[in-house]
This record gives C-alpha cells, sequence and structure tokens, in this order.
C-alpha cells in the first residue's frame, strides 16, 4: 500500500479556490518500514558471523555536524548495525585525516565510511571523499560511485536522492516517459537526482541558477524536485495541477521553524503528491545510509563466501 495521508488545506476564499485533497508522502513511514528490512538483513548477516559496521568521522565541532552523526549512529545501533563514531578536534590536519581513512579502508569490520560534511576549511573534502575505498563508500560521493551511477553499474547512490527514489516508488509512481525537473545541480543532490530519475526513462530537465524562466519548466512537469535550499523557490503558480512534489530543502521561516524549499501550503492545494518538511526526505536519508552500509557489508559477505 503506498504510505500517503490525506491533507486538507483550508481555503477562505471558498469559490474562487476550492481546496484540493494533496497526498503526502510521509518520509517518517517509509523509513519505518525500510528499516524493519534493514534490520532483518543485518541479523541474517550476524548469523553467518559478519556484522555490519559502519565508521562514523567527525572533525571540528560543528553543532549541525554533531546532531546528524548522533542520529546516524543512533538508527545503526536500533537496526543491528555496528557502529564507531570517532571525533577529532578541528585542527587536525588533512594528512592526519587520511592516514586514518586509510586505517578503516583496511579494517575488516568497517563495511561502510562516512566522513561527515563539512569539513574545517584546510581540509580538502573532495581528496578526502577520494581517499574512502569506492567498496566502503556509503555515502555514494566518490567518483567510482558518480561513474558507476552515470553508465548504470553497480554502486553506492548518494543517500538523498535514493531516499527520493524510493518515495516516488512507495506510491507506484511510473516514471516512464514522464517530465521530471530537478531544481539544483549539486552533486549530492541534484545531479545525481536527474540521472536516477533518467535511468527510469524520465525525461528530465536540470535547472538552476541560472535558468532563465524556471516557471516555464516547472509548469512542465509532472515531478518535481526542489533541491536547492532556499524558501518558497517553488509557489503554486509554479506547478501543474496533479504533479509530484518533492521537496529536499531545508530552511528555517521567519519564526525559526523547520520549512523546505517549497511553499507547502499554497503547492498542497495545486499537487497530487507532496513532500512534508520535516517528515518528509529528512528521515530517508539516514535510512539509505543504512541501506547502502547493509548492501556494502553483504557484498563483503558473498566476497567471502558467507551468502
Amino acid at each position: 500500500m503506498p504510505l500517503l495521508r490525506a491533507f486538507l488545506l483550508e481555503d477562505t476564499h471558498m469559490t474562487a479556490h476550492p481546496p484540493r485533497i494533496a497526498q503526502i508522502i510521509d518520509g517518517n513511514d517509509l523509513s519505518r518500514q525500510l528499516r524493519i528490512e534493514v534490520t532483518q538483513r543485518a541479523a541474517a548477516l550476524r548469523a553467518k558471523g559478519h556484522t555490519p559496521g559502519l565508521a562514523v568521522v567527525l572533525v571540528g565541532d560543528n553543532q549541525a555536524s554533531q546532531v546528524y552523526v548522533r542520529n546516524k549512529v543512533k538508527a545503526c545501533h536500533e537496526s543491528g548495525l555496528h557502529s564507531v563514531l570517532e571525533q577529532y578536534p578541528a585542527t587536525m590536519t588533512e594528512g592526519e585525516l587520511l592516514a586514518r581513512v586509510e586505517v578503516l579502508n583496511n579494517d575488516p569490520t568497517i563495511h561502510g565510511i562516512l566522513v561527515q560534511l563539512p569539513l574545517p576549511a584546510h581540509i580538502d573534502a573532495q581528496k578526502v571523499i577520494e581517499a574512502i575505498s569506492p567498496a566502503k563508500d556509503v555515502d555514494g560521493f566518490h567518483v567510482a560511485s558518480a561513474g558507476a551511477l552515470m553508465v548504470g553499474q553497480p554502486g553506492f547512490w548518494p543517500c538523498t536522492p535514493y531516499g527520493c527514489m524510493k518515495m516516488l516508488e512507495s506510491i507506484g509512481y511510473d516514471l516512464r516517459g514522464k517530465h521530471a525537473v530537478v531544481i539544483g545541480r549539486s552533486n549530492i543532490v541534484g545531479k545525481p537526482m536527474a540521472l536516477m530519475l533518467l535511468a527510469k526513462n524520465a525525461t528530465v530537465t536540470v535547472c538552476h541558477s541560472a535558468t532563465k524562466d524556471l516557471k516555464t519548466q516547472t509548469l512542465q512537469a509532472d515531478v518535481i524536485v526542489a533541491a536547492v535550499g532556499k524558501r518558497n523557490v517553488l509557489t503554486a503558480d509554479m506547478v501543474k495541477p496533479g504533479a509530484v512534489v518533492i521537496d529536499v530543502g531545508m530552511n528555517r521561516n521567519d519564526e525559526g521553524k523547520l520549512c523546505g524549499d517549497v511553499d507547502f501550503a499554497g503547492v498542497s492545494q495545486v499537487a497530487g503528491y507532496i513532500t512534508p518538511v520535516p517528515g518528509g526526505v529528512g528521515p530517508m536519508t539516514i535510512t539509505m545510509l543504512l541501506v547502502n552500509t547493509i548492501e556494502a557489508a553483504e557484498r563483503e559477505a558473498q566476497a567471502r563466501g558467507l551468502a
């Protein structure tokens, strides 16, 4: 069954703008279901003496990063995965971090390595990402992972767009022949999102800061993924009735409350499906990290003849 719940937005001008029922794609519910599967797969591996392991490396004292890594470690433990959190001061050198990554690359109890971004300014983040073994790149940021996605070979998909694809799958949405518009071209979300949609036979348009008429593009879209980190980049007048809207953004409104890139109140009256913020894409990102880690452990088990 699709993981949906009805959301009715009242409209004070009932005659001019009758209310619509927008279907919410609930990331919390879907995440809980997928984590049950992760727990089962982890138990099956442990029964063969092969415990999935994730190492999370945090450099510096960024408070948001500290919250993120704690949530990731907690999710691992709840799902039966072995997790190691390594915290280092912001004064750690690039060479020291690269050396630590190499140790984790050679640690047989670790199947996934995640270096939390952002890193201190004196450390080249891309150099660190490329130092991670592609077999343990559960964030999906290594050039080998990006290349595998590009050519359709097995690899690790970046967790946030991977979660978006699972959300589309959860509502039974067939992307074949549909027009998808991705707003944003980051290496973490926008670009891999476009490739994943393309792999499902969607026609994909990628929009960004230099796009001259964003509204013209989005009004043609059956699916819109907003991932730029800017409030209200997508408003109701920019959405075709019945479109699927995936909001990847994470911002704060004037009251300090979490909100996305999409004007949720307005777009909910037009879209057929929409993801909320919070409770949409966010929970899926950590869940797909767990899925990637389990996948890495299963591949290692198969290579050792344990599968």
